[in-house]
């Protein structure tokens, strides 16, 4: 049976998305970070790993894979968006954003886009 090991991102600075990754996560580096790749594990062991490794694609305006980070209902979700954006994160001007939306589009240093969910709707 396989399993996910680890979710990985490509980002043009392997240190910088370790730094802004660690701090939005509380995840931790699996071995000293190289200049070309590194591997984040939750710091209290429970959750997928998350591994960033250099790359020199382009971002994608509409990725086809991302990240959903899960917030547990409105404000909380506005909190985290908040400190995800004094961390280094900016937010996205998503042109496909339905009416009334329960996510929040934002994109690390690198660029990749990710988003947070309030999960506290129905």
């Amino acid at each position: 049976m396989l399993k996910i090991g680890s979710v990985v991102l490509g980002v043009s600075d392997v240190r910088r998305a370790a730094a802004f990754w660690t701090r939005a996560l509380g995840y931790e580096p699996r071995e000293a970070a190289e200049d070309d790749w590194v591997v984040l594990v939750p710091a209290d062991g429970t959750g997928p790993q998350v591994a960033l490794g250099l790359s020199d694609t382009p971002v994608q305006e509409h990725p086809r894979v991302h990240l959903d980070l899960y917030a547990g209902d409105t404000a909380d979700q506005a909190a985290e968006v908040e400190r995800l954006v004094s961390l280094g994160a900016r937010r996205v001007d998503w042109d496909l954003y339905p009416e009334d939306p329960d996510f929040v589009v934002l994109a690390d240093p690198d660029g990749n886009r990710f988003c947070v969910i309030d999960t506290g709707r129905e």
